[in-house]
């Protein structure tokens, strides 16, 4: 399942997300303050989701030598935001047939996460492409234009995978006084991969990968939500 939108942000971060996060502990007890009736207000909340699919392990040697054949046969990287490693010009890989158990997850996870979004009317089909990292590989800092919702599966995340890191939205906080996750501080959001992980975000949410530090690659599928032409 899908982490549920509850009041509990505590249960949110500890049960939820693998976050490298140096702030205070959400939901915890609001500070007391010397002016009455002062009242805190957190604005401007950005939602991301994750769901750990570990029943489809039994595919995940399979999936992994498809997309280490489709690198072998195809060496090319499309390029785009990755360094140091490969990801596959064709942007159909969940349409195989291999991968329809991962792809129907995928389709009602994302209807989900756009029906929280208010939009989960809308019709949207998926772009799909492999992503592999080689030791030092990385993704530079990027957005996924022209999307509904974005997001990855990791098939194979060994020690010393990149982490996923998540920019904080908010351009003038990066200028501010507080360098911290403490209310009105700026702070980017680590994510740890794991196999069998998924994470869906916002399109426009920036975002990149720290270097890969292992020999054995890093394995994910990428994919957009978008509306079809």
């Amino acid at each position: 399942m899908l982490c549920p939108a509850t009041d509990n942000e505590d249960d949110r971060m500890s049960g939820g997300f693998q976050f490298t996060y140096t702030g205070p502990a959400f939901g915890a007890a609001e500070p007391k303050s010397v002016a009455t009736g002062l009242r805190a207000f957190d604005l401007f909340a950005t939602r991301i989701w994750q769901a750990r699919l570990h029943e489809l392990q039994p595919h995940f040697a399979s999936w992994i030598q498809a997309a280490l054949a489709l690198r072998a046969a195809r060496p090319k990287a499309a390029g785009r935001t990755n360094r140091h490693g490969w990801n596959s010009e064709e942007m159909n890989v969940l349409e195989h047939p291999m991968f329809a158990p991962l792809r129907g997850l995928v389709l009602a996870h994302c209807k989900e996460a756009l029906t929280e979004m208010g939009v989960g009317m809308l019709p949207f089909r998926l772009q799909s492409w492999f992503n592999v990292h080689d030791r030092s590989g990385y993704n530079i800092l990027h957005v996924h234009q022209g999307s509904l919702l974005s997001g990855g599966f990791y098939l194979q995340a060994p020690p010393g995978s990149g982490k996923l890191v998540f920019r904080d939205p908010r351009p003038g906080t990066i200028h501010g006084y507080v360098m911290s996750g403490l209310p009105n501080g700026y702070t980017d959001v680590h994510l740890t991969p794991e196999a069998g992980l998924l994470v869906l975000f916002p399109h426009w949410l920036e975002h990149f990968v720290e270097p890969h530090d292992n020999d054995e690659p890093r394995v994910m599928i990428a994919f957009n939500a978008i509306q079809p032409v």
